[in-house]
């Protein structure tokens, strides 16, 4: 188990991909109150090490150089289409696009209106493709995940709860394949 202090204001757990326990704790946070966390949270951590074990077990090889660039090749052209597509829909315009190979996301959008893309999308059914490509652009609109946010969203994409939930239960498996 790791701490990590920082000037947040609350304790979290967290289990990253090398089935390390990492708590992240406010700087004022005594150690007696941090043990104490960790003592009440013994059986969320112990069951989520588990399914991060299996989840490793599991897992496919990383992407090799090749396959990023031709993941990459094939996102170049297909997911500017996607923006060109639906950025008239929401309303909005945008400047330039990014295909990146990124951990973390599946996209993002910037304030100057820039959007990075993650060509590990090409990997994602085309209804998944079209929701990250909204998503983005309606951050043009709305730069938070507020309810006005997430009404843009709906007005483009009626059904898009159907997207998320495949990210969320499939995108772990692949981003994970991105080497570290």
């Amino acid at each position: 188990m790791k701490i990590i202090r920082s000037k947040r204001r609350t304790i979290a757990i967290e289990i990253n991909g090398d089935l390390q326990v990492l708590v992240r704790a406010p700087l004022w946070m005594r150690n007696s109150e941090i043990r104490q966390f960790v003592e009440r949270k013994r059986p969320w951590i112990e069951k989520h090490l588990k399914l991060a074990q299996a989840r490793n077990e599991q897992a496919q090889p990383p992407f090799t150089e090749d396959e990023i660039r031709k993941l990459t090749d094939m996102a170049s052209a297909d997911l500017p289409r996607r923006v060109e597509k639906y950025a008239p829909a929401v309303g909005v315009t945008v400047g330039r696009i990014t295909i990146r190979h990124q951990r973390t996301r599946w996209g993002s959008c910037s304030v100057k209106g820039n959007l990075n893309l993650n060509c590990l999308l090409m990997l994602c059914p085309e209804t998944v493709r079209d929701y990250v490509v909204v998503h983005e652009l309606c951050h043009r609109r709305e730069m938070n995940h507020g309810p006005a946010f997430w009404a843009q969203v709906a007005k483009i994409l009626p059904d898009y709860m159907e997207p998320c939930k495949w990210l969320a239960e499939n995108g772990g498996q692949i981003i994970r394949r991105i080497r570290k």
